[in-house]
């Protein structure tokens, strides 16, 4: 590799640091002899600083972070009722979009697991009425353009990409994914196999063992928030399940779209209405209500024997909040004191006593349904007992003791200081805003969640600490090898339940 070849790394490298997420985007549409091109540029406008003695760092000053400014933008519904946000942006030669569906797999049938996340993929790969799956993707690919669907557990997506140059044609395409998927068989039967690959492979990583697990001890192994796609439930559905699903999701007035970039707003509504104007509903499905939460396991101790191991992965934890609980601010302050670089669990489980080679603990909400509260990490094997008692200790201790004022400063300023990277570019702050109207948040959530944060005292945190965090409902549980956990987990004085993984409806290896 020569050292144009080098730099020309080195630049692309940089991009991830520098440049947005848009902008990078951009720049890697550009050719190679652009790029060199801008490389030069940059290194011929670079002349050599002074030499300067450094400074020790409680020497350095830095100005404070500029006030949050949300760009203008307009809303609109059409008649079908679709509504639509609109954010011009003249930045870069780009415009992307999002649409927010009221679906989830949380209202999938039990037995029918997988079936949300087989239908947003399935109508993106079948093509639509008007072109084929190939002249889809050969179309956006010729534009360094993209069209994608998905469905989470509270909500589906569906998003495009396109210089603006080509948003006629690209939006034309979005929509029509939208409106007219085809749902082809073959694609669903290729779906389903990769689909029996994942649950094939999904005992070979022992953190993916640790969360699932967790999550079905905490939420209830029938809970749309814990189950699991298994052979079975993948045999439970047919095309015409998908076909169901869709129409009772995707109806106009189950979406909010929006869309920002480079682009005149007045004729972005006329292209909007022009190609989901004439969208209607054949019926207009009422969606139950969501799954009522109860935590499912209130103590106790679980473990999953992986004799290949040489380490624990462990978890443990309770069920949580939301984000729109009135104490969630000060939550997050409690947050920063217990976890990251610097925060207790860090300075005293992993750097002071060494027994893990990472350690966590976070208050982790969710918009409509409660989250969990969960630590953990991973430590050598012997080391299981040590690490689980420690990090217990640390819980209680924050709870019966104030934090101290250097300790709240820290967290507070860490919370404050990443509130920037919530608005790093217009596509992201509409997101922001079209989340809390689809969960209906106050438009101005995250404004009263940072002067609360600010407002945050000593007392506080110590009072939501005592108030939420449980020790006497924390579930544990520790992926490992049994013949290495020195001293047992029996020694923690909670029994001990071992829990049974495997794969149901797996095929039985031949005998040699």
């Amino acid at each position: 590799m020569n050292s144009l070849q080098i730099r020309i790394q080195a630049f692309l490298t940089a991009m991830n640091h520098v440049f947005s997420a848009r902008q990078r985007r951009w720049l890697r549409r550009l050719g190679l002899s652009t790029l060199v091109a801008l490389l030069l540029l940059v290194t011929a406008s670079r002349s050599p600083a002074a030499a300067q003695t450094a400074k020790h760092y409680t020497e350095l000053t830095f100005p404070a972070l500029p006030d949050i400014q949300v760009p203008d933008y307009s809303q609109f519904q059409l008649r079908n009722g679709l509504t639509v946000y609109l954010m011009e942006d003249h930045e870069l030669p780009l415009v992307s979009g999002e649409a927010y569906v009221r679906t989830g797999s949380r209202w999938e049938p039990a037995n029918k697991v997988g079936l949300a996340d087989l239908t947003a993929e399935v109508m993106r790969t079948s093509g639509t009425r008007s072109h084929s799956a190939d002249e889809l993707n050969q179309l956006l690919e010729q534009r360094s353009a993209f069209v994608e669907t998905a469905i989470g557990e509270d909500f589906g997506t569906a998003s495009f990409n396109t210089l603006s140059e080509d948003l006629d044609l690209v939006f034309g395409l979005f929509a029509e994914v939208l409106q007219e998927p085809v749902f082809a068989q073959e694609k669903l039967d290729l779906a389903k196999t990769q689909r029996r690959g994942g649950i094939a492979r999904r005992n070979d990583d022992p953190d993916g063992i640790a969360n699932r697990e967790f999550q079905k001890l905490i939420y209830g192994r029938e809970n749309p928030y814990a189950r699991t796609v298994e052979y079975a439930t993948l045999e439970n559905i047919a095309l015409t399940d998908l076909e169901q699903f869709y129409r009772q999701s995707f109806q106009p007035q189950n979406l909010i779209l929006g869309i920002s970039g480079d682009f005149d707003s007045r004729e972005m509504r006329s292209l909007v209405e022009a190609k989901f104007g004439k969208w209607r509903s054949p019926s207009r499905a009422k969606l139950p209500p969501p799954p009522q939460i109860n935590q499912a396991e209130t103590g106790g101790v679980f473990f999953v024997n992986q004799p290949q191991l040489t380490q624990s992965y462990i978890y443990l934890g309770h069920l949580g909040g939301q984000f729109n609980d009135p104490d969630y601010p000060a939550l997050s302050v409690m947050n920063s004191v217990l976890n990251g670089f610097g925060g207790r669990l860090f300075n005293e489980v992993r750097s002071r006593q060494g027994l893990a080679y990472s350690v966590f603990g976070f208050w982790s909400p969710r918009h409509n349904h409660p989250g969990i509260f969960i630590a953990g990490g991973q430590t050598r094997s012997e080391a299981t007992v040590p690490f689980i008692r420690s990090v217990q200790s640390e819980i209680d201790r924050i709870r019966t003791a104030p934090v101290s004022d250097v300790e709240l400063a820290y967290a507070k300023d860490s919370v404050l200081n990443s509130f920037v990277f919530n608005f790093e570019s217009p596509e992201e702050i509409l997101s922001r805003i079209m989340r809390y109207a689809y969960f209906d948040y106050p438009e101005d959530f995250i404004f009263r969640y940072k002067q609360q944060v600010e407002a945050t005292t000593v007392e506080d945190v110590q009072r939501v600490a005592e108030k939420y965090l449980k020790p006497d409902q924390l579930v544990t549980l520790v992926v490992g090898k049994r013949e290495d956990i020195q001293p047992t987990l029996e020694s923690l004085d909670v029994p001990v339940e071992t829990l049974d993984v495997t794969i149901p409806g797996a095929p039985t290896p031949s005998a040699s």
